[in-house]
């Protein structure tokens, strides 16, 4: 390879273009896809790009494969799989703190294979807000562990986190420009690099089994992280306490009263839930009675709960045994709602609405010119502006909020949810893996096939598809799809790769230079998007590769594989969504992440050379 190249005007251009985009991306000073926009803007003016070029980005098969695999996910999510699955991992759990870790992270790990990561984040929050409320695992403990596993579970597949897909379309755009002579980089299949994944999912469970779990626990040890009632109700309503089960006995007074008696009772807690034999009822009506065996879901502090239970003889149970899916906050939870000067409602109690057994609508209190209404809630006339605070399943708020007595003003999840269509979605999800690992049909077509699969059974709605799209994922991939075009037609990446290895030490093993790229792709990643690093770093490995002497496409694996290695900050969209809930400091995250991303590292070059290996070999 030719290290001499003569920086051109065009280099300069492309060059100037990819510092301009770490610039934004590290200062926030304009919004990411914009960013890519712009870029996609400027390479086509400038004749970098040709004009009926410029927008291919659009229709490649990676931004087909991302927006495929984000459809699959909703729709297993409105089937519930999730929350099937949370109920199978306390089953299995068995009440053991590290089984349980262990096996929740695995099946994170295993379905961000398949699925993009931040989706799989987003399913399993409340998987882990489930869980920590029946155990006594803490969210800290629970959140980044499962964060890391569904980071280490992208690399099973080449759909997996965006950067693997994104590399078949990378290599496809560095064989336009290989030296005569130098065979064609084909593309990866879609369990390329299954090895790889096993292995870093291994050594992410190995971690926290034996150092990092541990290191969580001194690191939050005296914080005190809301994992029950706090991760469904929100504190800034005024509600305090906790979720209990109050079972009721034979010698229990409450028997035979109904549930609105029982409520006036001395010293009641907020009786949210009740299970009479197979009636399970969230909002139960105040006229349902109480009888023996049956168990009351409610709410309020420890101590209160406890004298309550103990006055009447029922046995008190902090786990939710009954009512965990009733309380699932991607299912039920707290919200406000104004009452506007056209409603019903005015001039009405909450008894004579009779708004838990028309509506489903627990209500729990009564904003009122910034007074909080708490005692005999449920007999207290309404007035126009009153905020109120209800308690119901997402599902009965929307068909309720149809009648326009009241404006919700939380945002709450307002998609139907189909259970009932969960072995159809499962059996698509499945026959799609299948054609996968059968057929040489390209990635992005057989994940379309499952998303139309999921489509005409009516898992999903086309509107709902539409929705499950992250439009600005879209876009900063698309938009930034031709800047690692343009590295590569206009020698920008064979010019930086040549004057690297110029100044490299003579005789340097090829495995240093892999993970010295390994490095430099991870520290990309901590200040721009792993999109980004990767269409930077991808073209510049494969020709230090060819300087070398490497292989072209193992070096460009490390770097997609690489850009994904951000454990310690928020650049990460899987890591930005467990540092609030589990309010991690940036300490802890440096602490707990940093060596797990030094593991990361090691395993991924290693891994790439035995398979490279292995492959040579077998030849």
């Amino acid at each position: 390879m030719d290290t001499a190249l003569t920086l051109t005007t065009d280099m300069k251009l492309v060059l100037g273009l990819v510092v301009f985009t770490m610039a934004m991306f590290l200062f926030q000073r304009i919004r990411a896809d914009l960013v890519a926009l712009v870029v996609l803007v400027v390479l086509g003016l400038s004749g970098l790009i040709a004009p009926e070029e410029i927008f291919g980005g659009f229709s490649g098969s990676a931004v087909m494969s991302i927006t495929a695999t984000m459809i699959l996910g909703a729709g297993l999510d409105r089937t519930g799989a999730l929350n099937r699955l949370a109920g199978w991992l306390l089953r299995r759990g068995h009440g053991i703190e590290q089984r349980l870790l262990l096996l929740t992270t695995a099946m994170a790990g295993l379905n961000s294979s398949f699925m993009q990561n931040p989706s799989v984040m987003a399913l399993f929050m409340p998987v882990a807000a489930r869980l920590s409320s029946r155990t006594t695992l803490t969210l800290q403990r629970l959140l980044l562990p499962i964060a890391a596993a569904i980071v280490m579970g992208g690399a099973l597949t080449m759909v997996g986190n965006s950067p693997l897909i994104l590399l078949n379309d990378l290599l496809q755009s560095a064989n336009n420009n290989l030296p005569s002579g130098m065979a064609t980089l084909e593309p990866l299949r879609m369990f390329a690099p299954l090895p790889i994944g096993v292995a870093l999912v291994a050594a992410s469970l190995l971690y926290f089994r034996y150092y990092g779990d541990r290191k969580l626990q001194e690191e939050t040890r005296g914080d005190q992280v809301p994992t029950r009632t706090e991760s469904y109700f929100a504190q800034t309503y005024g509600i305090e306490g906790d979720v209990f089960e109050l079972s009721v006995g034979a010698e229990s007074p409450l028997v035979g009263m109904s549930l609105g008696e029982a409520e006036s009772l001395h010293g009641a807690p907020l009786m949210l839930a009740l299970q009479t034999g197979e009636d399970v009822r969230l909002a139960p009506p105040a006229d349902m009675r109480i009888w023996v065996g049956s168990v009351l879901g409610v709410m309020g502090t420890r101590e209160s709960v406890a004298d309550f239970a103990q006055n009447h003889f029922l046995r008190l149970s902090a786990r939710l045994r009954h009512f965990g899916d009733l309380f699932n906050p991607s299912r039920a939870g707290i919200s406000e709602a104004v009452i506007p000067p056209t409603s019903r409602f005015i001039g009405k109690t909450a008894a004579e609405l009779r708004l838990r057994k028309q509506h489903g609508l627990s209500l729990l209190a009564i904003n009122r010119d910034k007074k909080v209404i708490r005692d005999d809630v449920r007999q207290t006339k309404l007035r126009a502006g009153d905020m109120l605070v209800l308690h119901s399943i997402w599902q009965d708020l929307h068909q309720a909020a149809e009648s326009r007595d009241f404006a919700v003003v939380t945002d709450y999840p307002k998609g139907e949810q189909r259970p009932h269509k969960f072995k159809i979605a499962m059996a698509i999800f499945g026959l799609t893996v299948l054609i996968a690992l059968t057929s040489k049909v390209p990635v992005a077509l057989t994940l379309m096939t499952g998303v139309v699969g999921m489509l005409l059974t009516g898992v999903l709605r086309m509107d709902e598809a539409y929705a499950a799209i992250n439009w600005k994922t879209v876009f900063m991939m698309a938009g930034l799809i031709p800047l690692g075009w343009a590295m590569d037609s206009s020698g920008a990446a064979a010019w930086v790769a040549g004057h690297t290895v110029e100044r490299l030490p003579e005789g340097m093993p090829v495995w240093l230079l892999e993970l010295c790229v390994a490095v430099l792709t991870t520290a990309f990643s901590l200040v721009i998007s792993h999109v980004g690093a990767t269409i930077v770093m991808v073209p510049i490995a494969i020709n230090l590769a060819l300087a070398a002497g490497g292989n072209p496409t193992s070096f460009a694996l490390i770097v997609a594989l690489s850009a994904s290695n951000n454990l310690m900050t928020s650049s990460n969209p899987v890591i930005s969504m467990v540092t609030g809930p589990a309010s991690y400091t940036p300490r802890q995250m440096w602490r707990v992440g940093g060596p797990l991303s030094a593991i990361y590292l090691v395993v991924v070059v290693l891994m790439v050379n035995l398979m490279s290996w292995w492959n040579a070999w077998g030849r």
